[in-house]
């Protein structure tokens, strides 16, 4: 399975932002790509930071517009599927979403953001309401595919769920620097519950962002090696550019067949406090919104 890491900018406009996406979009099935997947809230190149919240809240598309559509209509022109990431515009305020197109242009997945940044100029969006995993048919094999968004990837949880609904794919549209702490994030989910990660972050252009998209395959140990592999698929520079990622799926079902690790030893009935909303010094925020917060 090939997925190409569109690490690119946004254009001054949206009907511009749409041609030069499908621009990289048609490189990326040149290089054989099965999937390519934008970096975060692509229709307005995350320009979120040092602007009012009332500017750029305009910004937000419903998922039915012309821009959304046009993806759908090259995903099926291509075969290829597509994943494209758009502030959306809802009733209860803006969303980070991700639209996944398969290869038919069907929609088979849609997921927004379910950690937001309440930190900062995020607590303006409206948070997802769950994480999801859907049967991604790509010609020669059909592979279960999940999502999480940059924030996300720093609670094991996002990963964790994912794996536990079946994800063997998880992608990452990114827009925050991609740095070594970061990066050791990614290869420790994949590591942990053993699937591949694939990550899409902007180039270094785009303000506080540095390239380096990345994968991870998951796959720890092999019988013929003595000790562990390197699990990064590829990790980019910081340059604008189509960066393809390959997993090899037969190396990682078997793995997950056979390894220690996801669910194959997990005690859920220890994990009670996981799920409770309960949160102690130095943990305690103000800012912090609870599930009545953000219906």
């Amino acid at each position: 399975m090939k997925i190409a890491l569109l690490q690119i900018a946004a254009a001054d406009n949206l009907e511009k932002t749409c041609e030069k996406g499908i621009s990289f979009c048609r490189k990326a099935k040149e290089m054989g790509a099965d999937v390519a997947l934008f970096p975060e809230m692509f229709s307005n190149g995350y320009n979120i930071y040092e602007r009012p919240v009332a500017e750029w809240v305009k910004d937000a598309i419903p998922d039915n517009h012309e821009f959304i559509k046009a993806f759908e209509e090259l995903s099926k022109e291509l075969n290829m599927a597509i994943g494209i990431t758009f502030l959306e515009k809802c009733q209860t305020g803006p969303k980070n979403t991700l639209i996944l197109f398969d290869r038919f242009g069907k929609q088979v997945l849609k997921y927004s953001k379910v950690h937001t940044c309440d930190f900062d100029v995020e607590r303006n969006l409206t948070p997802g309401d769950d994480f999801y995993v859907t049967d991604l048919d790509i010609g020669c094999d059909t592979v279960k595919v999940g999502a999480m968004i940059c924030y996300d990837r720093e609670f094991p949880e996002s990963a964790r769920i994912l794996m536990l609904k079946g994800a063997e794919i998880i992608l990452v549209p990114n827009a925050c620097p991609m740095e070594i702490n970061r990066l050791a994030q990614l290869r420790g989910r994949a590591y942990e519950n053993m699937l591949g990660i694939a990550t899409c972050n902007y180039p270094a252009s785009v303000p506080d962002c540095n390239g380096h998209s990345n994968a991870f395959d998951g796959v720890v140990y092999l019988p013929e090696l003595s000790g562990s592999r390197d699990t990064c698929v590829v990790e980019a520079d910081e340059k604008e550019d189509v960066w393809i990622a390959e997993f090899d799926l037969e190396m990682i079902r078997k793995y997950r067949r056979e390894e220690v690790h996801g669910n194959a030893y997990r005690r859920p009935q220890k994990y009670g406090l996981l799920c409770a909303d309960v949160r102690q010094e130095p943990f305690i925020r103000e800012d912090y919104r609870g599930e009545s917060d953000c219906e």
